[in-house]
């Protein structure tokens, strides 16, 4: 799944409901493509939140909205609202936590 190139707006991403991950990146970023795998791993155990991937950028006013500043970083959101934030992950065990505060 490639990231999107038309991000939501912030107000969209407030007014979320359940749980959903935003990922951040490029798909040119060399870091976000050796990330997929784990990252992709962690969703098949997760199918039941949605997961939003968005172009960043400069100008893109989305990412700068979270202050995201190395991709990839995975913002977690329960009703809109951030709860946990990982970046560059480089363990299941990373991930895995940042579900668990989902639940």
């Amino acid at each position: 799944m490639s990231y999107a190139t038309n991000a939501p707006a912030r107000k969209e991403i407030d007014a979320l409901t359940g749980s959903a991950v935003l990922e951040f990146g490029t798909n040119w970023c060399g870091y976000c493509q050796g990330a997929q795998p784990l990252i992709g791993a962690a969703f098949a155990q997760h199918g039941h939140v949605r997961h939003l991937k968005v172009e960043d950028g400069p100008g893109r006013a989305l990412g700068r909205s979270f202050r995201v500043k190395l991709w990839p970083t995975l913002i977690f959101l329960r009703d809109g609202v951030e709860v946990a934030r990982v970046v560059r992950p480089t363990s299941a065990h990373e991930l895995d936590e940042a579900f668990a505060v989902l639940r």
